[in-house]
């Protein structure tokens, strides 16, 4: 038993080191004074600076910052929606269909989605007679359909967890329907809607393939800024703004498990 417990954290060990050594390279060398990606030269917040500086870059930034907020709020609100309504279906065959048609965009290609999203688009401004019709809208309306299934898929599960007999003893206390859902039945999905929500913003922060088909010349996101930087050369200042993506997108992973830690602390406590 002992060598194969030896084994399984060794096996572990040399997962973490895979998954997690770029990262780390990536860190140590948006520090790096010289534009050198193999040779550490010295420490220096050289690339921190030259970053301020890059007006792209930047809008870039706050075109994908908008963009994977304002699409993670969409696809929650309407994936919630979209999940309580799939749970409240009665025929188990419809319900497993809808699910099933639900999960495609998930399981199907990238690029074929952004493929058959720009023909719809340009097939829809063809219609209106409206020309340079690929933007920030189109951009929007792709993440929050790619998103949607996320979000459906995490709050379902708590769904089925919640006792239906809550809802219904709201109901006999004097609630309303839709009372007794914003009391009772939201307050206990809610871990599901902000998993749901936290997946939704860091896939619309990361998209590349669908963003690229979809988007226009006035709004280009972060990943279409750094692929077309590869064709000439990669700015180190690159490292040092992905470097302050992971370290957000970490200490926000953080504060949400210590709420969810907390939560469920004093349900236990008020249950004793």
């Amino acid at each position: 038993m002992s060598k194969s417990r030896a084994l399984g954290k060794i096996y572990s060990l040399l997962i973490f080191l895979f998954l997690y050594t770029p990262i780390f390279i990536l860190l140590l060398f948006s520090f790096n004074s010289s534009h050198s990606t193999s040779v550490f030269a010295g420490f220096s917040l050289r690339w921190y600076k030259e970053l301020l500086y890059d007006s792209a870059t930047l809008e870039a930034l706050k075109n994908t910052i908008i963009l994977a907020v304002s699409s993670s709020l969409f696809a929650t609100v309407l994936g919630t929606g979209a999940a309580v309504g799939i749970y409240s279906y009665k025929l188990k065959w419809f319900k497993s269909s809808v699910l099933s048609v639900t999960n495609i965009p998930m399981m199907n290609p990238e690029i074929v989605t952004g493929i058959s999203m720009m023909l719809l688009f340009v097939f829809v401004g063809r219609l209106i007679d409206k020309t340079g019709i690929l933007g920030f809208s189109t951009l929007l309306i792709a993440h929050i359909t790619f998103n949607l299934p996320y979000v459906i898929l995490s709050v379902l599960p708590k769904l089925r967890q919640t006792d239906i007999h809550l809802s219904e003893a709201a109901q006999d206390l004097g609630c309303t329907p839709l009372q007794s859902f914003f009391k009772v039945v939201l307050p206990s999905i809610m871990p599901g809607i902000v998993t749901g929500l936290i997946m939704s913003f860091t896939l619309s922060l990361d998209d590349f393939i669908i963003s690229y088909f979809v988007s226009g010349p006035t709004s280009q996101t972060l990943p279409i800024r750094i692929f077309s930087m590869t064709k000439k050369r990669v700015t180190p200042d690159m490292y040092a703004l992905s470097s302050l993506i992971f370290i957000a997108v970490l200490l926000l992973l953080i504060l949400v498990n210590i709420s969810q830690v907390r939560g469920e602390k004093k349900k236990s406590i008020k249950q004793i």
